[in-house]
């Protein structure tokens, strides 16, 4: 697309600048917190290049694709998250790239698998000053760039030669950030929250209104009052967020920035509880995902087209009026935005692929649980590389699952009313698993050894295979994978 497509009648430039002068001294309580090639993103040049977009990317912490007000769920509220689906487009299949934070992020910022990520595939690890990331991109065609709060992470930057977080330079809060931003400046804002991440305050949910028996509990945890009080403690952790995403949406539309702005809203990973979170699963990687642009793109739509969270930079990017750079995998998807269609769109965005390695230390010899899967419209195909390995990690910690009420009353009746729950989230797992989503769309019967099944499996493991080698995961392509090797990079608190 070329930029004078872009093009957008800007906004009342004195009343912004009133605003900035304003905000500059005022407050808002939000709490801060090697490649084969490396081609750059160039401006693509117009006639008529227009005003370019300022682009918002806010993200929520472990939440999965189902618990907003917009996907249906009536207990937590996300008015917030709503308006945006309403100004623009809600995706129903959007999938992180890994079910853990750090790689998650990743390739959000790089567009790139996480195996081509070397040290940045595992959770506590580096990214490279070689990777290039959307933000410094955007900063060198003219952008001014931040974030506040989570960025990339966790992990260390001055390992990978970098000065700065990937994400951008830290600003306290959007307020500041966006009263330090000139006139007709166009600018990128990363808005990492820390919700709905553990720990939660226990009691906190039930204490803000919602009601235990109006909790929808997964199959795949036991329906008890300690299940349910841990997720009504979640579902007030995501309502946290959406209000401060309300907050920022306030400030962009006060400024006179919310028709010119691409707003992407969505989470990093699933939610934080056994068999969600650390795998797979569509509990772990399926995202909730609403983008407006209010414009530039029509409002309304509900789109259920596949997105892979590589897909995000070259979207911004090419919002912007650059190329993405050759060493993305991801594709853009702003045709997709820029229609006037609904439904499924791109007969080739059918299916995603997404990997795993190491997430916590809690296996001896610091060893992670490497997966790969695809997941199509009809079926999740999930590869485990290393089945002899446990993949919540070793006992008695299983560290990888974030502790919480609910994984300690699993663990503790393990040998009784929790039986099966503990098989599905502990216990080894075999080599393949199929999951033959009409009849179990929550991912519980493993199908890959019925014989019905053969051929499905054999084609989506030779698919799954080749999308690897085209994207040069070492594992695929027999080369040595050092992921089980590199150091834990965890910052110094304090």
């Amino acid at each position: 697309m070329e930029p004078a497509a872009l093009t957008v009648a800007p906004p009342n430039r004195s009343n912004r600048r009133k605003f900035l002068h304003a905000a500059a001294a005022a407050t808002l309580s939000l709490p801060s917190e090697s490649a084969w090639w490396l081609g750059r993103a160039v401006p693509r040049q117009g006639k008529n290049p227009g005003r370019r977009p300022n682009i918002l990317l806010a993200v929520s912490d472990d939440q999965s694709w189902m618990h907003t007000g917009a996907a249906g769920d009536r207990l937590v509220k996300t008015p917030a998250f709503d308006r945006v689906a309403r100004l623009g487009v809600r995706f129903t299949q959007a999938f992180c790239c890994a079910p853990s934070c750090t790689p998650s992020r990743g390739a959000i910022l790089t567009g790139q698998e996480i195996w081509r990520l070397e040290e940045g595939a595992n959770l506590f690890s580096t990214l490279d000053k070689k990777f290039d990331v959307y933000p410094d991109l955007l900063e060198a065609a003219g952008y001014q760039v931040g974030y506040t709060r989570k960025g990339w992470g966790p992990g260390l930057i001055e390992p990978g030669g970098r000065k700065r977080n990937p994400a951008g330079p830290a600003y306290p809060d959007f307020r500041q950030f966006l009263a330090s931003v000139p006139g007709r400046q166009p600018f990128c804002f990363w808005f990492g929250s820390t919700d709905p991440h553990r720990p939660y305050v226990p009691g906190s949910g039930s204490d803000s209104g919602m009601k235990i028996e109006d909790v929808k509990v997964p199959p795949f945890l036991p329906d008890v009052p300690e299940v349910r009080n841990d997720i009504l403690d979640y579902y007030f952790a995501i309502e946290r967020f959406d209000r401060q995403v309300g907050e920022v949406l306030g400030l962009l539309e006060k400024a006179g920035e919310l028709e010119n702005t691409l707003v992407i809203l969505t989470s990093d990973n699933g939610m934080p509880f056994p068999r969600a979170k650390c795998n797979l699963y569509d509990y772990g990687t399926r995202m909730p995902l609403a983008i407006c642009w209010p414009g530039r793109i029509r409002g309304g739509r509900v789109i259920d087209d596949f997105i892979g969270f590589t897909d995000l930079a070259p979207l911004i990017l090419e919002a912007a009026g650059l190329k993405p750079p050759p060493a993305m995998t991801g594709r853009s998807f702003l045709d997709l935005l820029t229609s006037s269609q609904t439904a499924a769109l791109a007969p080739q965005r059918d299916r995603v692929c997404m990997g795993r390695e190491r997430h916590s230390l809690g296996r001896a010899g610091g060893v992670g649980y490497p997966m790969r899967a695809i997941r199509t419209r009809d079926f999740l195909y999930i590869h485990n590389l290393a089945p002899d390995r446990w993949p919540a990690g070793d006992a008695p910690g299983y560290f990888d699952i974030d502790p919480s009420p609910t994984k300690h009353f699993i663990i503790q009746n393990r040998l009784a009313e929790c039986r099966r729950f503990f098989q599905l989230a502990f216990e080894k797992r075999p080599a393949e698993e199929l999951y033959d989503l009409a009849k179990d769309p929550d991912q519980l019967s493993n199908v890959a050894a019925i014989s019905e099944y053969s051929s499905v499996r054999e084609r989506l493991r030779s698919e799954l295979h080749r999308q690897l080698i085209l994207t040069a995961d070492p594992r695929a392509r027999g080369r040595e994978a050092l992921w089980d090797t590199y150091p834990a990079r965890v910052p110094k608190r304090g």
